[in-house]
């Protein structure tokens, strides 16, 4: 087998609501998942066993690769032959970008390209996480539940400039949640993947910027460059900028920099821009 590649594209939640807390303690929640055309990347090739080996910008913050999300898919997967994966770490850790996840996700593509997948993948994505299985897919869905239940959407907001933006402080996911104050502020807008984007919010912000108060500060950074759109994605601490074209998101990425050298800021576009991603049957 030759090199094959895999993109693990970054998560957006461009709205996110937290209806309510469950008994076994997770959340019922209603999404909009988007996923930008940047994240890390994931190349396999045959090995007599499978390992993982993590480098990049952030590899320091995976942890011990051999229990990282990308080992734990590769274990959960029948597939013959080992395979050697090398983990190109580009996007920062709990991050709210569904980095874990979506390196996940990607592990699952390159085994459907490799060896094919089982009938039951989505259940054993699921096993890994909630946001998993959506990540696997890497297209435009709304979810609910915890996440896991995925209708598609019509993508119209496809090619749109995304500006990336995070404090450089991670932020676990759990210590948000328990801070939701409990309120259920109402289900998704209707409409259009853009309509559910500009009219909807993001129900964590509130209780990450209690823990983590940059994160106000990366919103009104953002606010200040005119995007159409600033919020918190997932748990935070990244935050985005929609953008009407490309000039403005770079300018926009421009003058961040200027003023705060110590953030991650990264620009691209939400994807697919050209064409339907590989999905796995």
């Amino acid at each position: 087998m030759t090199h094959v590649r895999e993109t693990a594209y970054a998560k957006l939640n461009l709205a996110l609501h937290v209806r309510a807390r469950r008994e076994d303690g997770y959340h019922e929640l209603e999404t909009l998942f988007a996923f930008c055309e940047h994240g890390d990347v994931l190349s396999a090739q045959s090995a007599e066993r499978d390992d993982v080996r993590v480098l990049g910008e952030f590899a320091s913050n995976v942890g011990d690769p051999g229990d990282n999300l990308v080992a734990r898919a590769l274990a959960a997967l029948p597939h013959p032959d080992g395979l050697s994966i090398t983990l190109e770490k580009n996007l920062p850790v709990a991050a709210g970008l569904g980095g874990g996840s979506a390196d996940a996700g990607a592990a699952f593509r390159l085994v459907e390209k490799t060896h094919g997948l089982p009938d039951d993948w989505q259940a054993r994505a699921l096993e890994l996480g909630a946001d998993v299985p959506a990540c696997v897919r890497s297209e435009m869905a709304i979810g609910r539940g915890v996440g896991e239940e995925l209708a598609p959407l019509e993508n119209d907001l496809a090619g749109t400039p995304v500006l990336l933006v995070n404090p450089r402080i991670a932020l676990s996911t759990g210590p948000v949640f328990a801070a939701w104050d409990g309120f259920d502020r109402g289900p998704l807008p209707q409409g259009s993947a853009r309509d559910i984007a500009l009219n909807g919010r993001n129900d964590l912000e509130a209780p990450a910027i209690s823990i983590c108060p940059a994160i106000d500060q990366v919103l009104r950074a953002l606010g200040a460059t005119s995007p159409l759109l600033a919020r918190m994605s997932g748990s935070g601490a990244t935050c985005f900028g929609l953008y009407g074209n490309a000039a403005q998101a770079e300018a926009a990425a421009t003058l961040l920099l200027r003023h705060h050298p110590d953030w991650w800021i990264k620009s691209c576009m939400t994807g697919p821009s050209a064409g339907v991603r590989h999905e796995p049957h």
